[in-house]
């Protein structure tokens, strides 16, 4: 009993610290709204309960005394009641229509502004497709909670408070015998909402699942339609499809539950109330009105007082989506800079690995004491076989992780200790899958530099070789991408990369495997291009092409993690029994193959 006592008081107190936190966080900017939406309830609750009360005068005066004099003014003052009421509502929609779309445009950048500062590895473990589906589905629940607990307050708890005064006015014992319904629908609210909590979060997992999965599908249609798997996948969402309509059902069985209570104990309310008032009328021969409009009132507070009983378990529901969303707004990034973060200063852009061991995973270690430097001016490339950790040491060059131990450093700074955007802003980057945004083709060039030229534009897509098909596309530089770059093929959106990356114009270019999607001609194109752009420039390289790491300055072998060799081409080859001279005399005098035999027996 002690155990159950204290987690019902832990969610309770979660539950206040949510709406305490949502409120804090949006409260404030939105007072003058608030008020005036808040302000329209009440003209609405006010018309509500003068309706109500205008019942008394209309059946005792004019049905009953015959006041002919006063159905004009008790007429004109139903219907100013009655515009009065549609102007307040219509207000009220309105403001409230926009401080949700507010909410939700503020939430979405707030969201998107905290993503952007998560480290890569909050995305390993997450998938896109679903993150983006319960993002959206979560704001929409601090959007409506806002929005139920001012209608909640405002609106319907004033509206009820002020019929049930009209009602105590005109028969205090009527009003008690119509209150006795309330703590049974108070109970059965409680036990629904318990039943809520759970079902609502597994419904916003479901349905997150759902979406992403949707999205994967769509974004590889093309590896879908090649192995043939519309009938699998079909299958398996349509498994998930099942499953988010099955929770979806239930919720609306558990919302649904509290009508036929209420309605059945209301029901019970109104016809005891009908019955004791008729009766009292007939022997005591009492005018009518004040019974009819103590029955009109009881009626106009139902409704109201439904959504008050109904609300606390729709706002579980929009609670759930609170608490959602500040878990990932609650998560701290891992890489933020330290407290002294200074900015780098490149001069000649010499770059140092000094013992760099870095995991992945606890006890799996991928890099271990590697130590080499890229001397300023010139290009290193870094070869091994899969796996072993070339392209993580890339990544950690740009501090996408963190050191297990060791450090790297950029002219005699540790890359640790400067700040991220200053460090990533010295470093042009041309990934091995190259990837391109939503946007033209200038844009996507464009973001190497924000400010660049349109002259800048075209002199970086020359030198990337991608100047003669981009003048092809129908419109041009201002030719739309498809959903990641789909509508061109894989060498054009690598030089488009590369393009990216030129105009970025500083000291430091990394190159994982930069013109492994292009074919031979393209590839020399390319290449060319590179080298005049690598010229002057710490270059850091991960290639299979002989090509590339044959001109290379200095060449890197790695080996599970550590590394093996290191020097030119014709330094490597002299060792026979090298790693370096194995992978050369097994390439086919185009590429390497970089399987170790002594793995491959």
């Amino acid at each position: 009993m002690h155990s159950d006592t204290g987690t019902q008081s832990t969610q309770k107190g979660d539950v206040i610290a949510v709406i305490r936190r949502v409120f804090r966080e949006n409260g404030r900017q939105y007072v003058r709204d608030y008020i005036l939406a808040a302000s329209c309830m009440l003209l609405v609750a006010g018309t509500t309960f003068f309706a109500a009360w205008l019942m008394s005068p209309v059946v005792n005066e004019i049905f009953v005394n015959k006041r002919v004099d006063l159905i004009w003014l008790i007429s004109g003052s139903a219907f100013a009641a009655f515009v009065i009421r549609g102007i307040a509502t219509y207000g009220q929609g309105v403001i409230l229509a926009k401080i949700g779309n507010n909410i939700v445009a503020r939430y979405q950048k707030r969201m998107f502004d905290h993503l952007m500062r998560l480290g890569v590895s909050f995305y390993a473990s997450e998938r896109s497709g679903r993150l983006a589906a319960r993002i959206n589905e979560n704001i929409l629940g601090i959007r409506d909670l806002l929005t139920m607990t001012l209608n909640a307050v405002a609106r319907d708890a004033v509206m009820v408070i002020c019929l049930l005064a009209l009602m105590v006015v005109k028969d205090p014992f009527l009003s008690l015998f119509a209150l006795v319904v309330a703590p049974p629908i108070g109970i059965a609210v409680n036990y629904l909402m318990r039943r809520l909590r759970s079902v609502a979060r597994e419904a916003v997992e479901f349905n997150s699942r759902v979406t992403g999965a949707l999205q994967e599908a769509v974004q590889g249609v093309s590896i879908v339609k090649a192995f043939t798997m519309e009938a699998q996948l079909s299958e398996k969402i349509g498994a998930l499809i099942d499953r988010a309509e099955e929770r979806a059902n239930k919720i609306i069985r558990v919302q649904e539950r509290s009508s036929p209570i209420s309605d059945t104990l209301a029901g019970l309310a109104i016809a005891g109330v009908i019955g004791y008032g008729g009766y009292k009328i007939a022997v005591s021969n009492t005018p009518p009105g004040d019974l009819f409009s103590f029955i009109t009132a009881l009626m106009l507070a139902y409704d109201p007082a439904r959504r008050l009983a109904r609300v606390q378990v729709a706002l579980e529901r929009s609670l759930v989506n609170a608490r959602m969303i500040y878990e990932i707004l609650d998560i701290k990034p891992q890489q933020g800079d330290v407290e002294d973060a200074t900015e780098l200063k490149i001069g000649k852009g010499e770059v140092s690995f000094n013992q760099v061991s870095f995991s992945y995973a606890p006890e799996i270690p991928v890099l271990s004491n590697v130590s080499f430097v890229a001397r300023a001016g010139k290009t290193t490339a870094i070869v091994g076989a899969s796996g072993a950790g070339k392209t993580t040491l890339i990544a950690l060059l740009q501090r996408f992780y963190d050191l297990d131990s060791g450090a790297i450093e950029i002219d005699g700074q540790d890359i640790a200790r400067v700040t991220k955007r200053s460090l990533r802003g010295s470093i042009a980057y041309v990934s091995q899958a190259p990837y391109l945004f939503e946007g033209s083709i200038a844009d996507n060039i464009r973001y190497g530099k924000s400010d660049a030229t349109m002259e800048e534009v075209r002199q970086a897509a020359k030198l990337a070789q991608a100047d003669e098909f981009i003048a092809q596309q129908p419109q041009g530089y201002d030719t739309p991408v498809g959903e990641s770059g789909s509508t061109l093929s894989g060498g054009q959106r690598q030089r488009l990369s590369i393009a990216r990356a030129i105009i970025r114009d500083v000291p430091v270019l990394l190159l994982d495997e930069a013109t492994s999607a292009l074919d031979n001609e393209s590839e020399k194109l390319v290449q060319a291009a590179l080298e005049m752009v690598m010229k002057d420039r710490t270059t850091i390289v991960i290639a299979h092409r002989l090509s590339t790491v044959v001109n290379a300055d200095s060449i890197v072998v790695l080996e599970e993690g550590q590394l093996i060799e290191q020097g030119t081409h014709s330094q490597l080859l002299r060792k026979s029994d090298g790693l370096y001279a194995r992978f050369y005399q097994m390439g086919d005098g185009e590429t390497f193959n970089l399987v170790d035999d002594r793995n491959a027996q």
